[in-house]
């Protein structure tokens, strides 16, 4: 289950993602993830650390913290 999670990011990155996916060369948009790593970066990292329980809930509550009222930033996993 956790590799198919992680497969799962990696489509994502690769082929949805406004930041490095193929959508960013059809629409031409800036890096829309406030954060570095990017929030689909740092959720891999973290169910690949944690596991899929723990790890996942940390990517969802970094997902949420990324929006426009907050100012995102260097956020590493910990």
């Amino acid at each position: 289950m956790k590799r198919f999670l992680l497969s799962l990011i990696i489509f994502y990155q690769k082929h949805l993602s406004f930041d490095a996916g193929v959508l960013k060369a059809l629409f031409l948009t800036e890096k829309s993830c406030r954060f570095e790593p990017s929030c689909s970066q740092y959720t891999y990292e973290a169910i690949n650390k944690y596991g899929i329980i723990s790890g996942g809930w940390k990517g969802i509550k970094r997902i949420v913290k990324c929006n426009p009222f907050n100012r995102g930033g260097y956020d590493p996993l910990k």
